[in-house]
């Protein structure tokens, strides 16, 4: 039952099949497949893609052919665009108008073309993203170089084919004299595949292509040394030759660009990046627009201003940096988060034979090498067949001239032209193209004077055509005329190289475009840091006043000051334990005068969160104690100690880790480096002091709490910790006091104790001399930095300073104003080149 009715619902189907005739099943999968392969195709070979023997895709070969024909050519007037678009749209590309027109201002634009091929009058828009104005606004005309594309077409040199409604005749090709794929380069998106051919410097791609055709198997680093790279209209700066060295030869690569800069100094002290060229393809305005957003979005905090200061003379862009911000470190945050700084993928996608193929760099210099020289092998013969059918007709010409008379009574003798040529050419045995040329001549012209002149004529055409034949016969002359046509190519059309090729940056490290010299870093108590060069400050004699070391406000005063290299990498450790990793060239260059860059705007430091100390790390894996490992060493102002590897703090994200595990209320207020073999001294406000093995508080990880290195008294605090060598010569503890007072005592006055003892008086903390501020190990080679809460610093040689015991008063080291006192104390490598002053 279920067969016949499946037989009867089957059978109506059938007879429609019958009844129209003209209706068969397909699989749809294969169908899709096919049209689908058929669109590709013609995306690929009709539009997307350029050819690779003219470097042009079928829009601008029309557009090109297009003006050729209407006689625009670079000495004539020019004539509206929207002439020429109709022109093409109605010949050969009904494509819509908006995609000729495009294509036309492309080819006018310099910031896209290396070599523009066609000259346009009034707006073709802009490198700021400016639009062109309507076609019916602007004129256009072909530029002088466009003739180099599209001489000899007249003379069979390419193949013609019908346009697309078989009305009118069209290049496949042009002759292209230019190698317009590497020069203006080309870009596209076809289905399933794309195109990105980088621009090049004309003289240079005629130079290797000549090195090519003598050397066909040269390398492609002795080419590299002819064709540098890519070079683009808009100049700029690739850095770095790997990617050139890949899509040479493989024609895949990516090349990074980067804006021309340059950093100028300002009045005040200020900087400015300036912004001369910028990569391939960017837009100003959205360059532009992008720094303003990442200065809004505090992502960059030091720019104070931009301005676009571009003209007639070219390209100015100013980027104003804030007076204690570090150009270098601007530009270097601006390379990585903008546009000043993007790649060039180089796909070269071209079509060959009628198919798609990515090509190197000499692939497409043998593909333009052998179109040539089918274009001037097809030109040689138009020339020499030209020159054959002349000559030919010359030679009739003169035997009319020899048999004037018969040749005269034959033509009047004759009752049409018909028979008078029938008759010629039995007379005389000549060709009809001779007879019909000897009817065409003039009676004037049948004279002994111009008889010389065909001679003469017929002389040099046989000369030609030895000439040409010498050409055909010879495939080294045609490589010898396609030699000298790019000499001369280069000789007319030639400029300098606009691209830069420098040094990849990733190949360096910000510290390299950074002097390394001895800086002093100085953070206050609210938080403003600094770099000054160590130069600054000189020397003076102990008691002097000093300079001032920092301008701060009147509740701020310098709580951090160390010395270091400029290329030290800055471990900076809050008072909740936490630690941040920081460049010293990152901390703004500063003056004496100037207060520093907050730190909340280099670290990201939350709510009361402040750095208490900072520890400038050069290695991470110091060499200089074979065997040992490196530490750091920590202490808190309630007295417990840790010890941590320091490999540990290698790898700080930006949000800072866990130095180390605090109780309620405490405070990490010093670490040190150490190796394993020193003694650590802790000292308290209240003088006292406690010197015990570092091996005493074992390695813990980085969020442990660690143990009790001091027993403190009621209201006592840790101000200071240092280390020293457990044995051999060690240097002496220099005290320093609030008020200005301190002293040098012996290390080995300091009696090794075990940890978590109350410890031995260090020095007196009397009226006079105030609570203690600080400790350092110090020696007479040494010179001592002091700061006080407003900002005043000294520098004055630790030798002055007498040494005396533990419970000496101690000296006076600095003449405080009233209500200073001091901050802040660090030795320093004593300059042999220091002057001393009053």
């Amino acid at each position: 039952m279920s067969e016949e009715l499946t037989g009867a619902a089957q059978e109506p189907q059938q007879n429609n099949v019958d009844l129209f005739g003209n209706i068969q099943q397909r699989d749809i999968a294969g169908e899709m497949r096919s049209y689908y392969i058929d669109y590709a195709m013609s995306v690929i070979v009709g539009r997307a893609l350029p050819d690779v023997r003219d470097g042009l895709k079928p829009v601008h070969r029309r557009v090109l052919y297009s003006m050729n024909e209407m006689g625009l050519k670079y000495n004539k007037a020019y004539k509206k665009s929207a002439r020429v678009v109709g022109d093409v749209l109605g010949k050969y590309h009904p494509h819509g108008d908006t995609a000729v027109y495009d294509t036309l201002v492309r080819m006018v634009q310099d910031f896209s073309l290396r070599k523009p091929l066609i000259d346009g009058q009034g707006n073709f828009g802009s490198i700021d993203g400016d639009s062109a104005a309507a076609m019916r606004y602007t004129e256009c005309r072909l530029q002088k170089i466009a003739d180099e594309m599209l001489n000899d077409l007249d003379k069979e040199t390419v193949k013609m084919i019908p346009n697309y409604d078989g009305s009118l005749m069209e290049p496949s090709v042009l002759p292209a004299k230019v190698p317009a794929l590497l020069v203006n380069g080309s870009a596209g998106i076809a289905v399933g595949m794309a195109t990105n051919i980088p621009t090049h410097n004309l003289g240079e791609v005629c130079d290797g292509i000549i090195a090519y055709i003598k050397n066909p198997s040269i390398s492609t680093k002795e080419m590299m040394k002819i064709i540098k790279g890519p070079d683009f209209p808009t100049g700029a700066i690739i850095r770095g030759t790997k990617g050139i060295y890949e899509y040479f030869e493989t024609g895949r690569g990516s090349v990074k660009v980067q804006a021309t800069t340059e950093i100028e100094e300002r009045k005040g002290g200020r900087e400015a990046i300036i912004v001369t060229a910028i990569p391939y393809q960017v837009n100003k305005t959205a360059l532009i627009e992008s720094i303003v957003a990442l200065v809004r979005d505090k992502k960059v905090t030091d720019i104070a201003d931009i301005r676009d200061e571009s003209d007639r003379r070219g390209m100015r862009l100013v980027i104003e940096v804030k007076r204690d911000g570090n150009a270098q470190v601007v530009l270097n945050h601006l390379y990585k988060h903008t546009q000043l700084q993007t790649s060039f993928p180089v796909n070269m996608l071209a079509i060959v034979d009628g198919r798609p193929r990515v090509l190197s760099l000499k692939e497409v210099m043998k593909a333009y090498v052998k179109h040539r020289q089918e274009v001037v092998t097809n030109r040689t013969k138009f020339d020499l067949n030209k020159a054959q059918r002349r000559e030919h007709v010359l030679a009739g010409l003169l035997i009319a001239i020899a048999h004037m008379d018969e040749v005269v009574a034959i033509i009047r003798g004759s009752k049409d032209v018909p028979s008078a040529k029938l008759a010629l050419m039995n007379t005389f045995k000549l060709s009809e193209v001779q007879a019909q040329a000897i009817l065409d001549m003039r009676l004037h012209q049948l004279t002994q004077l111009s008889s010389a002149a065909i001679e003469q004529e017929q002389k040099d055409l046989l000369k030609l055509i030895a000439e040409l034949q010498g050409i055909l016969a010879d495939p080294q002359k045609i490589l010898d005329i396609i030699v000298n046509e790019l000499t001369e190519l280069k000789k007319n059309y030639g400029d300098p190289r606009r691209t830069e090729i420098g040094p990849d940056m990733t190949d360096f490290s910000m510290e390299d475009f950074i002097e390394k010299e001895d800086v002093v870093i100085t953070i206050s108590n609210d938080g403003y840091a600094k770099r000054i060069p160590l130069s600054t400050y000189k020397s003076q004699n102990r008691g002097g006043k000093g300079i001032i070391g920092g301008k701060t406000k009147e509740e701020d005063f310098m709580e951090h000051l160390f010395i270091t290299s400029s290329h030290a990498t800055i471990l900076m450790f809050t008072n909740r334990g936490r630690v941040f990793a920081l460049r010293a060239f990152e901390i703004p260059e500063g003056n004496r005068m100037s207060k520093g860059k907050a730190l909340v705007n280099l670290l990201q430091l939350t709510g009361e969160e402040k750095v208490t100390s900072a520890v400038a790390i050069e290695d991470f894996n110091p060499k200089e104690h074979e065997g040992e490992k490196a530490y750091l060493f920590m202490c808190t102002r309630m007295g417990s100690v840790k010890r941590v590897e320091l490999d540990q703090f290698a790898n700080i994200r930006k949000s800072g880790i866990i130095a180390i595990g605090l109780d309620e209320g405490d405070v990490l207020i010093s670490v040190q480096m150490t190796y394993g073999q020193s003694d650590i001294i802790i000292a308290t406000k209240h003088g006292k002091s406690i010197r015990f093995d570092e091996q005493e508080a074992r390695a813990m990880g980085r969020p442990a709490k660690g143990v009790r290195g001091i027993n403190l008294s009621k209201g006592d605090e840790v101000v200071g910790m240092e280390q020293a060598p457990r044995e051999g010569e060690q240097p002496d503890v220099l005290s320093v006091c609030e008020n200005g007072f301190g002293k040098r005592t012996a290390f080995s006055e300091y009696k090794r104790q075990r940890r978590g003892g109350m410890g031995v008086i260090t020095i007196k903390t009397s009226e006079r001399n105030g609570s203690v501020v600080g400790i350092k190990l110090v020696d007479e080679s040494k010179d001592l930095m002091v700061v006080t809460e407003k900002g005043m610093t000294i520098r004055t040689r630790c030798e002055e300073i007498r040494s005396v015991g533990r419970n000496a008063q101690g000296v006076r080291l600095v003449k405080l104003e009233e209500g200073d006192k001091i901050a802040r104390i660090a030795p320093v490598v004593k300059d042999e080149e220091d002057t001393t002053e009053a």
